[in-house]
Formats: structure tokens, C-alpha cells, sequence
């Protein structure tokens, strides 16, 4: 009884189209900020901070850019890697070649060449859709991966392919401990989160979801379809490209080419699916669940003492873990985010039946 709007009124049209329109939304948002900002910082260790939560972070804010063009506007795509990688190395070029060059701005830098090959390799949606684009989207995961490996330049003539970052800085702060990357990739989270939302509840997000449902009734009713596709190519890759700099930068430190291959478009694509499409905070759902799924499984064998090599408990989280997808999507095909709305509507109307 305690998750009900019962004297909650609406007197204006702001407070009906805020984001979080129930008072006990706002409180438990409120104390989870506190918590991942205050207690998170100061009771993890610095194994959680490297192995759970800077990763899950990341994979979510590239989730979210995916969501964006695969969730709310169908375009199917498989080379959100490809993307990722060109956000990295974008930034990375211009970290390494401008003397001085802030963070902030390499990490913008990589998500606008990121929006350029997105803008790119999205043209044939103009075209073609569904398994055709697909492929289409494939071919960007092919020909960056070569790219990447092929032209020196893009790694700063390396030997070995591989680049790494030294020492970074926000506007002067040092980058050093893994709380201070965590805090930034927290703050990013939060405002490409929270602009991501804004922006799939207005104008441009009602356009990407006509194009979803029947891209040809959305034409006829006055949306462009060359417009509403390219932006959400833009936007997306944009998100993903940050993502992906985040991900070099913070993460990983020191890359190569395979880190951004296409199983990194695989497992975004199933984080998508597994946390619900059309919905960002599936996006969350979807990155935890990748994250922390791996973790856990790779600690039952322990915990029930059996006896498993390394290479049989890898080959076993790849069989649970693909059997779960098959799970979720048979039972579930809207994702973890579907099971959390149901909950919150059940606590609307509990202890009743209907």
C-alpha cells in the first residue's frame, strides 16, 4: 500500500509530463543517486570498482545509444563495435596529437566521428530494412575492423596495432583512482541518460517510434523518413561513440583492434534485447545482467565446491547464458524492463486482484 498516487494531483501541464510523476519514484531515484554517489564511492573496493561498476556503466550508456536506433526507431543494427571503436580511436587521436587537449572534449570529439561514420553506413536504411540492414551494418563492423588494423595512422604508426592513454584529467582534476573514473563515467551516465529519455518523449522520439511501427502510414502523415532515420543513426552512434572512448580511456586503458570486434556488437545487441527494447532503463537491466550474470557463475562452482577447470566453467557460463536469452525471450520478449513495469503496476493496485 505504500506505492500509490492516492492525493497526488496534477495541477499543471509540467508536473503531468515530468519524468518520474509519482512521489515514491522520486524518493527511491533520489536515494539511489545518494547511494551511488556517496555510499558506493566509499564502501566498494577497488576490484568491484575495475570488474562491476565502471563496466556497467559504460555497456549501459551504449546500450542506451543502441536502444535509441534499434528500440525506438527498428533499425537493426550490428556494428554498434564498429562504432564504439571509432569513438575510441577518434579520441584517442585527438588526446595523443593536440598537446592538451581536455577529456571531455576527446570524448566528444570521438562520439561526433562516431556520428559521421554512423550518419554513413546508415544511408542504406533509406533503402532497405530489416535482415537486409542488418547486413548492411555488418559490413561497418568488417570494414572498420580492417581499417583499424590496416591503416597506421589511426593507431599512431604503433608496431603492434595496440595504443594505450597516459595520465588523464577532467578540467584539471587528475584521473587517477578508480573512484575519480568512476565518478565521471557516473556523471555521464546520468546526463546522456537523462537527455536520452527527454529527447524518445518528444517530437523526435514520437517520429523514431512511427518509423518503427509502419514506416510508410508515418510517411504519409507528414514524417520524413530520410530525417527520422539519420537521426537516429546520428544520435545513437553519437551515444555509442562516447561510449566506446569511455570504454578505451577509462577501462581498458590500453586496447587493440580486437577489443571492439564483433562480439562487442553481440553483446550489446543482447543486452538490448534482454533488458527490453524501446526503453531506457531496459538499457541498465540489459548491462547488468551482462555484467554481473559472468560473475556469478563463475563463483557457483565454488561456492557448491565442485571440482571445474577453467576451461569447463567458461564453456558452461557460454551454455547458461545463451539458454537464459532463449528463456527470456521466449517468456519474456519485451525484457526485464516489461517484468519491472508489471511489478510496479502490481504494487499500484496490491492488495486488490484486479
Amino acid at each position: 500500500m505504500f506505492y500509490r498516487e492516492n492525493g497526488q494531483f496534477k495541477s499543471t501541464y509540467r508536473a503531468d509530463l515530468q519524468i518520474f510523476p509519482i512521489l515514491q519514484d522520486r524518493i527511491a531515484i533520489v536515494m539511489l543517486l545518494l547511494v551511488a554517489t556517496v555510499a558506493v564511492p566509499l564502501l566498494a573496493s577497488d576490484y568491484m570498482f575495475r570488474a562491476v561498476f565502471i563496466p556497467f556503466l559504460i555497456l549501459s550508456l551504449a546500450a542506451i545509444g543502441l536502444n535509441i536506433l534499434v528500440g525506438y526507431c527498428g533499425q537493426i543494427s550490428l556494428g554498434t563495435g564498429a562504432f564504439m571503436a571509432v569513438g575510441a580511436y577518434a579520441a584517442f587521436n585527438l588526446h595523443t596529437r593536440f598537446d592538451g587537449m581536455p577529456l571531455i572534449v576527446s570524448l566528444v570529439g570521438g562520439g561526433l566521428c562516431a556520428t559521421a561514420a554512423g550518419v554513413l553506413f546508415g544511408l542504406p536504411s533509406l533503402r532497405i530494412r530489416g535482415l537486409y540492414l542488418a547486413v548492411a551494418t555488418l559490413a561497418a563492423q568488417f570494414f572498420i575492423d580492417w581499417f583499424t588494423n590496416r591503416v597506421r595512422w589511426v593507431t599512431n604508426d604503433s608496431s603492434s596495432g595496440s595504443v594505450s592513454v597516459g595520465d588523464l584529467n577532467f578540467f584539471g582534476l587528475a584521473l587517477g583512482t578508480s573512484v575519480e573514473k568512476y565518478l565521471l563515467c557516473l556523471a555521464i551516465v546520468l546526463v546522456v541518460g537523462i537527455l536520452a529519455k527527454n529527447l524518445v518523449r518528444g517530437a523526435i522520439g514520437r517520429e523514431w517510434m512511427a518509423i518503427r511501427d509502419m514506416d510508410v502510414a508515418a510517411a504519409v502523415i507528414g514524417i520524413r523518413p530520410v530525417y527520422a532515420k539519420l537521426s537516429a543513426f546520428a544520435v545513437s552512434s553519437f551515444i555509442v561513440g562516447v561510449a566506446g572512448a569511455l570504454w578505451a580511456f577509462v577501462h581498458l586503458g590500453a586496447w587493440e583492434p580486437a577489443a571492439f570486434g564483433i562480439d562487442k556488437s553481440f553483446q550489446l545487441l543482447f543486452m538490448v534485447i534482454i533488458g527490453g527494447l524501446g526503453s531506457i532503463v531496459g538499457s541498465f537491466f540489459g548491462a547488468a545482467f551482462i555484467v554481473l550474470l559472468p560473475l556469478f557463475l563463475n563463483q557457483v562452482p565454488h561456492w557448491l565446491g565442485l571440482p571445474l577447470s577453467t576451461a569447463t566453467a567458461s564453456q558452461l557460463e557460454h551454455m547458461i547464458f545463451g539458454a537464459l536469452i532463449v528463456f527470456f525471450l521466449i517468456v519474456e520478449p519485451h525484457g526485464l524492463a516489461r517484468l519491472w513495469l508489471t511489478a510496479r503496476q502490481k504494487l499500484r493496485l496490491w492488495p486488490f486482484p484486479h
